[in-house]
């Protein structure tokens, strides 16, 4: 059996609080869930359309209710990141799903590795993917690394970002889809495709699904607000309303895979293929502590097109809710019950329309960092002289050109220009300096700690933008990426071996993820940020001859 840690329940017992130990007998096999652009909200607002999985979830699961991410740079691959690590990106560095390379001159993505070339399942594709930059242990690393094996790991998305945040630096398996239309991994995982997962894909070819149309699930009465919401911008010849075509003239288009990853056909594509993984690879059916990872990416396909209160939304949720209910069925046959643990949550929320917000009454719009670019560049060159003064605004990241914010530094009249002009942008609420991220002077101001968590030296910009409530950076319907709560608040919930089912009000984030399955693990993880959420586990008697 795997060692038990005994330092935090003696400090625990030194506190007053009642010890915790880990199960007599931890899980064989851990389960992580990421539904993209999840808001917590969603749970309260649309849980009487479900009764499968995500109800399971709810009702035998421990659910806390407050669970937000404390960062500013709420997109994907910091949330995975921050989900598989259990520490933030001022320490897993991955700040945004990419920034300026100063030394390239260039944008970068997470994942770009030019060292490890992609592995097609279908044509060829050019680049390459990892987990390299990456600068945090994933807790599949340190499953692999501590334990006692073979250690099973699957990771499995729709995004190269997911797949490669939850999988780590090995995996057994570790999956995407490319807009193209092909599943792809890496050589950072595997040298050719994996057997079973290629008979897989030859069997469900996703292009059978050409001549399907997404439809509503349920009676058209049990979806709230109206299905051609305000505002939105569905693209790729949709309407606002279902139905919705996937087919593109029955060819194999980039059009047909964009629209058929925002359906829940994608979901229960990868939900069928994680149950495979399951028998195939016999997960969690060994002596050994197996983790498999799953990134439901549609949600945020969709919901970038239609907003948190479509059909849409709706309907992919009630989609989920089949699909995880089915995988939950398949580990209970295939593992057992208490033999395994699943923890579900998101790596971000959502903002609403700002248009359909701005109707409403409420001060909202869209944030053009283009035009900020612009503005600073003039403001600096009515100081310093003309020149081209910017390299990038990225997001919430403005870059400098080299050495130009080391003089803006020792020039006041050029820092105030600066600064002036930002703030003067619509939209904008704040601008930091990234060298004062460390000042004890702003160490209590909440907004500067959300954001130097999300500061990483190096790649983070030269100046941090922080957008008003309501504002976007996107041309979508809508988007995510800020230190709002319908951006930071996600759902938070644990399922199984040793788990005490009930709904907790208590502070969480899912950087607690990671810590909480690494102690039922027996696995000990270097440096986190989140904590054990000791108050969802289960009271054990300590077995001193369960100790090795």
């Amino acid at each position: 059996m795997h060692r038990r840690w005994l330092a935090a329940s003696l400090l625990m017992g030194g506190m007053g609080v009642t010890p915790v130990h880990a199960s007599a007998q931890p899980p064989r096999l851990v389960v992580v869930l990421v539904i993209d652009q999840m808001r917590s909200d969603y749970i309260d607002r649309y849980q009487h359309q479900w009764n499968a999985g995500l109800k399971r979830l709810l009702t035998e699961g421990a659910w806390f209710r407050r669970a937000a991410y404390p960062y500013l740079g709420t997109v994907t691959c910091a949330g995975h990141a921050t989900i598989a690590t259990g520490t933030f990106p001022a320490q897993h560095g991955m700040i945004l799903n990419g920034w300026w390379d100063r030394e390239q001159t260039a944008l970068v993505r997470c994942t770009d590795d030019v060292e490890h070339a992609h592995v097609s399942y279908g044509g060829p594709l050019d680049g390459g993917t990892s987990a390299g930059q990456l600068a945090a242990a994933t807790l599949s690393d340190e499953i692999r690394a501590q334990l006692p094996g073979p250690n099973r790991v699957v990771a499995l998305s729709l995004k190269a970002r997911s797949a490669t945040m939850l999988a780590g630096r090995a995996a057994d398996v570790a999956l995407w889809f490319d807009d193209r239309g092909t599943w792809v991994t890496s050589t950072a995982y595997t040298d050719q495709p994996v057997p079973f997962v290629q008979a897989f894909i030859d069997a469900n070819p996703v292009i059978a699904d050409a001549d399907r149309t997404w439809t509503r699930t349920l009676p058209v009465a049990e979806y709230l607000f109206e299905d051609d919401v305000p505002f939105e911008r569905p693209g790729d010849g949709w309407s606002p309303a279902f139905p919705h075509n996937l087919g593109d003239d029955g060819r194999p288009t980039p059009v047909f895979f964009r629209r058929w990853q925002r359906t829940p056909l994608s979901d229960a594509y990868l939900g069928r293929l994680a149950e495979t993984a399951i028998d195939e690879l016999a997960l969690g059916q060994g002596p050994g502590t197996d983790y498999l990872a799953i990134g439901f990416s549609a949600l945020d396909k969709a919901g970038h097109k239609f907003g948190p209160q479509s059909h849409e939304v709706q309907d992919l949720l009630v989609g989920l809710d089949a699909t995880i209910g089915s995988l939950l069925e398949t580990l209970d046959r295939a593992v057992g019950p208490d033999r395994y643990v699943v923890a579900l949550s998101a790596d971000h929320g959502v903002s609403p329309i700002p248009e359909a917000t701005a109707a409403s009454g409420l001060n909202a719009g869209r944030v053009r960092t283009d035009d900020i670019g612009r503005r600073v560049d003039d403001a600096l060159s009515h100081v310093l002289g003309r020149a081209v003064y910017i390299a990038r605004v990225h997001y919430t990241e403005l870059y400098f050109t080299p050495g130009v914010y080391e003089r803006i530094l020792v020039n006041p009249r050029a820092l105030r220009a600066v600064t002036d002009t930002i703030l003067a942008s619509p939209g904008v609420w704040r601008v930091f300096r990234s060298d004062q991220l460390d000042d004890r002077h702003i160490a209590d101001d909440p907004v500067a700690r959300a954001v130097r968590l999300s500061h990483f030296p190096g790649r983070s910009g030269d100046m941090i933008i922080v957008p008003k409530p309501y504002w976007i950076m996107s041309n979508d319907a809508t988007t995510h990426g800020t230190l709002h709560g319908y951006d930071q608040r996600v759902p938070l919930i644990f399922l199984g071996a040793g788990i005490q089912p009930g709904q907790y009000l208590q502070d969480a984030t899912p950087a607690d993820i990671a810590p909480t399955l690494a102690f039922l693990t027996g696995v000990t993880l270097a440096h986190p940020d989140g904590r054990v959420l000791v108050e969802a586990l289960r009271q054990q008697p300590y077995d001193p001859a369960g100790v090795r």
